[in-house]
């Protein structure tokens, strides 16, 4: 039976004054093309210095900048190399972060993705979700009763927001409720949130019984109010703080 070779990446010369950048265009497109995929290592740097036809160091300007965008991973000793990275949701909740704190991207801005968002995501749970996904919700909701501290508190509420994602059985959602729920982390903090918690417990329970009846509008009405509790506690911290 003949074996099949793999496809070898095949790089053109870069002719411009910012080669790194065009390097990693050329990294990106195979990566779009399947001809690199996870865990491949690329070849040693003098090979692809001459392969681009471009001196070393753009050639190491190009694979930190792969790195540091998470598409690379660079290694050293004698098995070390440039290797194609996995995927890492983190990265996507990193930029998201990093938007917030520059300003580019505002509270309301953020408050209208999530309503959007967990809309969307508690519709499509009331559909797919298993027994399996509603008995841990139930099971991250009881736990969280039995917590005192504030952060074992918030740490359950972000696990339970995980489940209700991935119950869609869409990961993409699983990576927008990780990011939305890790930047509102730093503003639901402050006076009256212990108390904003145990309304946000009951809510959760009254949720997971629609989900269970499989009543998508009132699932949906539920964590509508839901999260508008949270985003005034927001606005009241921020504004306590002084903040815009």
């Amino acid at each position: 039976m003949p074996t099949t070779t793999a496809a070898k990446p095949n790089f053109a010369p870069i002719k411009t004054q910012r080669a790194f950048e065009a390097i990693c265009e050329q990294i990106r497109s195979q990566l779009a093309a399947g001809t690199l995929k996870t865990g491949d290592k690329l070849p040693a740097e003098r090979d692809l210095a001459i392969e681009f036809q471009v001196s070393r160091s753009a050639l190491r300007e190009a694979l930190r900048s792969l790195e540091v965008s998470g598409i690379i991973r660079n290694t050293k000793g004698v098995k070390g190399g440039s290797f194609i990275q996995a995927a890492e949701p983190d990265r996507i909740v990193q930029a998201m972060q990093d938007y917030v704190h520059l300003g580019k991207v505002s509270l309301e801005e953020l408050t209208e993705a999530r309503l959007a968002t967990l809309d969307i995501i508690v519709r499509l749970a009331c559909e797919r979700a298993s027994e399996t996904d509603l008995a841990e919700l139930e099971a991250i909701a009881e736990r969280t009763k039995q917590e005192t501290g504030v952060e074992a508190r918030y740490e359950c509420a972000a696990q339970w927001y995980e489940v209700l994602a991935r119950a869609t059985k869409n990961r993409i959602y699983g990576i927008f409720v990780n990011s939305l729920s890790s930047i509102l982390h730093q503003f639901v903090q402050g006076p009256d949130y212990e108390t904003l918690q145990e309304t946000l417990i009951d809510s959760r329970l009254r949720l997971i019984r629609h989900l269970r009846k499989r009543d998508a509008d009132a699932a949906a009405l539920e964590m509508r109010k839901h999260l508008e509790r949270i985003h005034r506690h927001v606005r009241k911290n921020i504004k306590a703080r002084g903040g815009a």
